[in-house]
This record gives C-alpha cells, structure tokens and sequence, in this order.
C-alpha cells in the first residue's frame, strides 16, 4: 500500500467527519467495553489464584503417593517424614522461599457439653507464616504458646467459645484406640469459605503430632516467591520428589474450583469479543459502503484515468484499517484512565457462591488484554471493509460516470 492511498483514505474519512466520528465512537466503545470486563476478569482470576494459595494451598505440595485419594480413609498409612535429605534439597531449589510440613488431623472437639466435628492441620508456627497469610480476624495467632489453637469462625460459634478456653480434641488412633489433648483457643480465623470455617482448626503441628501419636506429617507444602515461577520450580523438584516416591502437586492441579472459573470466564469472554466484533464489523461496513456509494462518480472518474482497480480497492481498504486504529488507540487510553479509576473507587462484590464475605475488586489490565483489543478492533475493521472495498474496485467505469448526471 502506498503512501498516496492512505493519504487519499485519510481525506476520505476526514470529509466525512460526522459519520467517521459515529463509526470511530463504536469503535472506542468496543475497545474501552472489552478492556474493562477483560481486566476484571484478569483480576478475579488473580483474586482466586492468590486466595487459594494464600489460604493453605500453598504453592506446591508434595506428599506420600495416593494420599490425595485414599488419605482420607487410612490418614496413617501415607505419612511421610518430618524431615528429610529431600526436604533439605528441595528447600535449596532456586525460589522456593519455604517449606512447611503439615500434618492433618480429624475428630471430635468438645467445650461443656457441646460436641461436635472438626478438621485440624498441624503447622510449624515458624514456617507458615511464609507460605500462607495469616487468617485471624479475632485475637492472636498461632504460635504464642505451646499450646494455642485457632478455630475456624464457623466452629467457634458453633461451640460457642471464647479467647482463652480449654478446649478437647478426640480422635482414633492407627490401633483403634482414643487419642486425646487439650488446647487453648487464642483466635478465630477465617478463609471466606463457610463449609470449611464450620469444622476448621489449625494447631501447632507439634500439638496435632501429639494427638495423633506420630512423629511425621501428610504433607510437604512448598512457598515461592513468585506464582509464575510454580511450573519452573515444579519441573526442578519433580526428579526429587519421584526418586523418593512422593506425588507432587502444584497449586493449579488442587484448585478444582479456579480451573473451573477460569474455563467459565474464558468462554464468556470469547462470547463477548464476538459480540463487539460483529457489531464493530456491521458499523464499519455500513460506514464505507455508504461512503462508496456516495463517491460513486468519483470512483468512477479515478479509473477511467487509469487508475488500477487494486488501488481503488486498497484505498477504500485502509479507510477500514485507519478507523480501526484510531478507535483502538483512544479506546486503550480511555479504557486504561477508566480501569485506573474505577480500580481506586473498587467494585463492592456481594460473597461468591460457598463463601460468607464480599470482597472489593478491580480492574487489572494486562499488556495480553491490552494487545487483544487492540487486535479485536484492527481486526474487525480490516474484514469489515474488504467487501465495501472490493464492490468500489469492481464499478463498470460507464454506469459510475453516468450516476453524476
């Protein structure tokens, strides 16, 4: 395409200005619709990704191999040890921050004369907090003594228990028998998911290895300092992990409920990006054929001086790519002032299904959702004036002189 042809699109448009400024309007809509509700969804992918792992998943784990799908019925027959040579070689492995054993407990917690379930994970005070963040909406957390407890918001009222309460903890040993310790409640906690908060309980792992009258633990949970590395360090460890019969999974292959948003959230994405795409493609399109329709004499005049036929085309053509890429550039500034505004206000959010709290989102643009629509609307500009173009370059020289009569 040569430099005269753009110049001759760009007056093309320029002396249509009221109906270019309406196609060119679409155009910025589009882009500044499809950059917001894509950065939003950057960000509750984010949000997700981030809770999950923050609130225990941590960003690797690695246990004894079948426990994730037999562990629950015989928790004794795939421990693993405390502390290990691979534990100590993991732990050098470029990124990883920490690794925290864990060691899951379950049964029966009493307060007076009310009894009911719970689920308890043994951690390393020390450790954990590197790992995952700390939960406690309500009094001291794990650590401060030997044998402080937190309880899980929805089991603390269901027991109805206080700061400073003695608590007991029941559960059956490998041999049938009754394991039994006592705790002191120091704080309530809190994961935003209600099923969970009503029967958990975290204990220092020294405590949960004393109720279930073991010196190892379930779980080794791995920390990194950053979630893009989880793929690198998991190939790292993996050998690792394999020579001593251990399973490794990362935080991806646990988070069922983040694999499955992410699936959800993509296809409605797709859907929208069709939708603007086909509006965007129906303005413009209506824009240039009127436009050729009107320049019909014109059109005609240029090839009856010799004018190619491909040049006329490539000159309707890049009016189509020019509307595109002035409606992308002001949509993406636009779009991102918008996203840096609407960001500093928030986006109050009612709880999400399961969960018992709302949450302020924002937008969380991306150079990925930047480049997308940026494309979407080259894209959808560029089809939509191959047809005005290609019926311009196409006129019979005779009837287009004649329309100016």
């Amino acid at each position: 395409m040569h430099y005269t042809e753009l110049k001759l699109a760009w007056l093309n448009l320029n002396r249509e200005r009221r109906r270019t400024l309406i196609s060119l309007s679409a155009i910025v809509v589009g882009v500044v619709g499809y950059l917001l509700a894509s950065g939003f969804i950057d960000w509750i992918f984010w949000a997700l990704r981030e809770s999950a792992i923050d609130n225990g998943l941590g960003h690797i784990q690695i246990s004894a191999s079948g426990f994730r799908d037999s562990g629950q019925a015989d928790p004794q027959g795939f421990e693993i040890p405390a502390s290990a040579p691979e534990l100590e070689a993991i732990r050098k492995t470029p990124g990883v921050v920490a690794v925290a054993p864990r060691l899951n407990v379950s049964g029966l917690v009493s307060l007076g004369d009310v009894t009911v379930p719970f689920i308890a994970e043994g951690v390393d005070p020390a450790i954990e907090p590197r790992i995952s963040k700390d939960l406690v909406i309500d009094g001291e957390p794990l650590g401060t003594v030997a044998d402080g407890i937190v309880l899980g918001r929805g089991l603390a009222r269901a027991l109805g228990a206080r700061r400073r309460d003695k608590l007991a903890f029941i559960t059956s040993g490998s041999t049938g028998g009754l394991n039994g310790v006592e705790g002191r409640l120091l704080g309530v906690f809190s994961t935003g998911v209600k099923a969970y908060d009503d029967v958990a309980v975290r204990m220092p792992l020294a405590l949960a290895q004393q109720l279930a009258r073991t010196k190892k633990v379930h779980l080794w949970v791995i920390g990194l300092d950053d979630t893009t590395r989880t793929d690198a360090v998991a190939n790292a460890i993996a050998p690792i992990a394999g020579a001593a019969g251990l399973e490794m999974r990362t935080w991806l292959q646990l988070s069922d409920f983040y694999r499955k948003t992410v699936t959800l959230m993509s296809r409605q994405m797709l859907v929208l990006a069709v939708l603007i795409a086909l509006i965007l493609m129906l303005g413009i399109t209506n824009l240039l054929t009127m436009s050729a329709l009107e320049r019909t004499g014109e059109i005609g005049t240029m090839l009856a001086v010799g004018t190619p036929r491909g040049s006329v085309m490539r000159i309707h053509f890049a009016e189509g790519v020019l509307l595109g890429a002035g409606g992308a550039i002001v949509g993406t500034i636009i779009g991102i002032v918008l996203a840096i505004l609407i960001s500093w206000v928030g986006i109050p959010m009612p709880p999400p299904p399961g969960r018992d709290s709302g949450y302020q989102a924002e937008i969380l643009l991306s150079a990925r959702g930047i480049i997308d629509a940026t494309l979407l609307a080259l894209a959808s500009a560029a089809v939509a004036g191959v047809y005005p173009a290609w019926r311009a370059s196409r006129m019979a020289i005779v009837d287009a002189l004649r329309f100016n009569r």
